[in-house]
């Protein structure tokens, strides 16, 4: 699943007239890109949730015939419900579906996500999380078996403690997700939630573990001068 709906207020003024899934990077949009790096890993069945110019999005795959995969849109047009509710409204399309990937439009990556796809399914934990060694001002805090543990905020300094340690590692999240289906059934929330909230609660009775991507490219696409950034390393 790719998460497509977010308003991408950071990247205006793209966006008052069009999509951040759109967004163009050395003539290929993000939807087309991050379609093209999930079929390199075998990946060509997508859900890709949209609201904003939701029309843009569905024209655009319905002209370039899904850029070669099968694509299902989980329509959020009524209201946009951020990445936790965007995965909960679209749940049924993973019946009887084995581990999926979730992914955010607007991440830029050469992770090898075939290896985290087979950590995952060696280690069996509710979800893994990709991460990396780089500076945000939000991240997830891990164990030294790499399990999520809590939360911090480094700029207001808050903090969610869910499975104390005896030390805990800061990673940065990167926006990609391998999560089993039963994941998808122990969801309380409802309406408009953040998946971030998902894995705290979860975190403290199930194992959400991490994949480390130190040192593969992962850009954010979120602000126009990203886009020149990842115009230099995404050819």
């Amino acid at each position: 699943m790719i998460f497509a709906a977010g308003l991408g207020s950071r990247l205006k003024p793209w966006t008052d007239h069009h999509p951040k899934a759109l967004a163009v990077v050395n003539g290929k949009s993000l939807l087309q890109r991050n379609l093209e790096y999930l079929q390199k890993h075998g990946i060509t069945e997508v859900i890709i949730n949209v609201h904003h110019f939701a029309d843009q999005i569905t024209e655009a795959i319905e002209k370039n015939k899904g850029w070669g995969s099968k694509i299902t849109i989980s329509d959020e047009t009524e209201a946009v419900l951020e990445t936790g509710g965007g995965l909960k409204k679209a749940a049924g399309y993973f019946e009887g579906e084995n581990d999926f990937v979730v992914m955010n439009v607007d991440i830029l990556t050469d992770m090898d996500l075939t290896t985290m796809i087979h950590q995952h399914k060696a280690q069996k934990p509710l979800a893994t999380l990709a991460v990396s060694d780089r500076e945000t001002s939000r991240y997830f805090l891990f164990d030294e078996q790499y399990i999520l543990s809590g939360w911090r905020n480094v700029k207001t300094g808050e903090e969610k403690i869910v499975r104390p340690g005896i030390t805990l590692f800061q990673k940065a999240f990167s926006g990609i997700h391998v999560i089993n289906p039963s994941l998808l059934t122990l969801i309380k929330q409802e309406g408009k939630f953040s998946m971030v909230d998902v894995y705290l609660n979860l975190a403290k009775e199930y194992t959400i573990s991490s994949y480390n991507h130190t040192g593969a490219h992962m850009i954010d696409v979120g602000k126009p001068e990203s886009i020149l950034k990842a115009e230099a390393v995404f050819s």
